[in-house]
């Protein structure tokens, strides 16, 4: 599949973002999804996964009860919702995909990346 995403931005801190990614190509559905940020000067972080189906899913510690994954297969579109947005966050976020019936949450399990979307959040 190829992957799109977008809805970054610049939002004060404690603001709310969504981003979305959409994809092209076959068997959505099929395949596990991800996001995943990058700041800069450091490697490419984990920060949630959803399986194909969207019945599970996986969030690093940092952004555990602040954000929401989920999928609309019918759409072929991964979301991520962003509450409680920090300083911290900032960063250029990625989504991913990879045929599979659990989540991933390495950046090397994933096949396929889209293009990155900056988000900003100023204190």
């Amino acid at each position: 599949v190829q992957l799109q995403a977008s809805g970054g931005g610049l939002v004060q801190a404690g603001g709310s973002l969504r981003l979305s990614c959409a994809a092209s190509g076959r068997a959505f559905s099929g395949h596990a999804l991800g996001w995943f940020r990058q700041a800069p000067g450091t490697e490419r972080e984990f920060v949630s996964a959803i399986t194909r189906s969207g019945s599970n899913t996986n969030y690093a510690d940092s952004v555990k009860g602040r954000f929401t994954i989920s999928r609309d297969n019918a759409k072929n579109t991964l979301y991520l919702q962003m509450n409680s947005l920090k300083p911290e966050d900032t960063a250029v976020y990625y989504c991913a995909a990879r045929p599979g019936s659990t989540y991933y949450t390495k950046p090397h399990e994933y096949y396929s990346w889209g293009q990155g979307t900056q988000v900003t959040v100023s204190s």
